[in-house]
């Protein structure tokens, strides 16, 4: 019998919304089904954060409440909401009954084209396309992306990797959380965002770039996961020429990445990684 738990029974942790992780007891066994003994473990939360743009809400996501400012911005930037930072009025966090509302005031001419394409997102952790419409609303029309100013090193980008690894606290406390990251052509890492979905992770590294007036193109994005379509495409939509994976791509995000103009990098560990796109951005 698991000894008791150390939160409400509630879904959502009573008055605790905001937190990231909650301690939990547990009942460890190690070999066989004999108990090694209770002890505590450390539980990454998710919680449902709305987004309501102009007052009218738009998608439902499970996400790791932290960073959600950056979340809101780099969801609708990425998900083509809106065509830039500029066209975001105001961001609004708001705890509610049962979750989090991300309101957004966005230009009228935004959210004219949102209207003509409402999706009802009822968003599983991770996933990146629940609820659109049709097949022609999952790829997006996307700029080719220019060329970094000089070929990035793959010293550069192994050292963001690693770098990125390191400051994965909420992952080292849970195991439970993917991280995206942004670094410069030298490898020097600038931004870490992590979430219980490998989407929401990057799109929290997108609206951080986007409100910091950064320009994505500067750099290089690292990812904890494999290279769905949905992250290149997110990646591109932040302007990133080059996005390394530490797991496999999909032939479609292959494709996608060779169009966009990105240089496609999966299965980075240490000194090893497979280059699949556009392999004269990089350099030994």
């Amino acid at each position: 019998m698991l000894p008791r738990a150390s939160e409400p029974s509630g879904l959502l942790p009573a008055g605790r919304a905001m937190d990231t992780h909650t301690a939990r007891s547990v009942l460890r066994v190690r070999g066989g089904l004999r108990p090694a003994g209770p002890s505590r473990d450390e539980l990454a939360e998710e919680v449902p954060v709305a987004l309501e743009y102009n007052g009218i809400s738009h998608a439902t996501m499970m996400a790791s409440p932290s960073e959600l400012e950056d979340f809101a911005v780099g969801f609708s930037l990425t998900e083509g909401i809106v065509r830039g930072v500029q066209d975001i009025r105001d961001v609004e966090i708001v705890p509610a009954d049962g979750g989090i509302v991300a309101r957004l005031e966005i230009a009228s001419a935004c959210l004219a084209g949102l209207k003509t394409r409402r999706r009802a997102l009822a968003g599983r952790t991770g996933c990146g396309l629940c609820g659109v419409e049709s097949l022609e609303g999952v790829l997006q029309e996307l700029r080719p992306l220019a060329a970094p100013p000089r070929p990035v090193a793959l010293a550069a980008v192994r050292g963001a990797m690693a770098a990125m690894r390191a400051r994965q606290r909420l992952h080292d406390l849970t195991g439970a959380t993917h991280a995206a990251g942004w670094a410069d052509a030298d490898g020097e890492l600038h931004l870490v965002r992590e979430d219980v979905g490998r989407h929401n992770a990057l799109d929290k590294v997108a609206g951080a770039l986007a409100r910091g007036g950064t320009d994505g193109a500067a750099g290089l994005a690292v990812i904890s996961s494999r290279a769905s379509f949905e992250m290149v495409q997110k990646a591109a939509a932040a302007g990133i020429p080059v996005l390394a994976a530490v797991s496999a791509p999909t032939a479609l995000a292959v494709r996608l990445a060779e169009r966009a103009g990105m240089a496609l990098i999966g299965f980075l560990r240490q000194d090893d990684c497979t280059l699949y796109t556009h392999p004269g951005h990089l350099r030994g």
